[in-house]
């Protein structure tokens, strides 16, 4: 997996490259945070509209073309249609901004999903699950640096935010090529969440065994 591969392509895509993008995003969606969704505030524990889009967009059906992501931008933009309208009138409304942002996550429109998420927060800065959102899609767009950095605002404010944690430490490992930063963060999440479930935590563990066999570290 290179970094490359996690911009956003062109809407001159054809339509197998544009779902071949949907599909790395539904992997990369499961690495990025999806694991410990289950720890994450109510208002972020909705399923991953990536996930939605991939399975429920119109077109998938068997014989049927697939848009185009400038078409799935159309379906975006139609969607969030009212909730923009609402926000005209409560411009720093964090719960509206968060269901924007979600409705062009999902269409794979990542630059548009983080400025929502940017702005949700700026209007709560608190809710860290809003937060590792935003890195997400500043990670999906090209901007590595700024995932980051947003991640280690969460894990400054929360030192055992499991997601956050992970999260970084998968950025760091794929998006820097930064083993060691990625192993501590994977080491920190198994030491401040000893009641971790086993599952979650033998992938951890998988992961941690892993980036050391591939780079070497003992």
């Amino acid at each position: 997996m290179t970094e490359e591969t996690h911009n956003t392509p062109s809407a001159g895509w054809k339509t197998a490259q544009v779902y071949a993008m949907a599909a790395f995003c539904l992997v990369l969606g499961l690495a990025l945070g999806y694991l410990f969704r289950g720890s994450e505030s109510k208002g972020n524990t909705a399923a991953s509209p990536t996930q939605q889009t991939a399975t429920e967009a119109p077109g998938m059906g068997s014989g049927t073309q697939m848009p185009t992501l400038e078409q799935m931008k159309q379906m975006g933009d139609k969607q969030a249609e009212p909730l923009l309208a609402q926000l005209k009138n409560d411009p720093k409304n964090a719960g509206l901004l968060v269901q924007v942002a979600r409705i062009y996550e999902s269409v794979h429109q990542f630059k548009d999903a983080s400025g929502y998420y940017e702005q949700a927060v700026q209007a709560d800065p608190k809710n860290l699950a809003t937060r590792n959102e935003l890195a997400t899609c500043l990670y999906y767009s090209g901007d590595v640096d700024g995932a980051i950095a947003q991640l280690e605002q969460s894990v400054a404010s929360d030192p055992k935010n499991a997601n956050a944690l992970f999260n970084l430490g998968m950025i760091r490992w794929q998006g820097k090529k930064d083993t060691a930063g990625a192993v501590t963060a994977w080491e920190q999440l198994l030491k401040s969440n000893p009641n971790l479930e086993e599952d979650k935590k033998a992938q951890v563990q998988k992961l941690i065994a892993d980036a050391k066999q591939h780079s070497g570290l003992n």
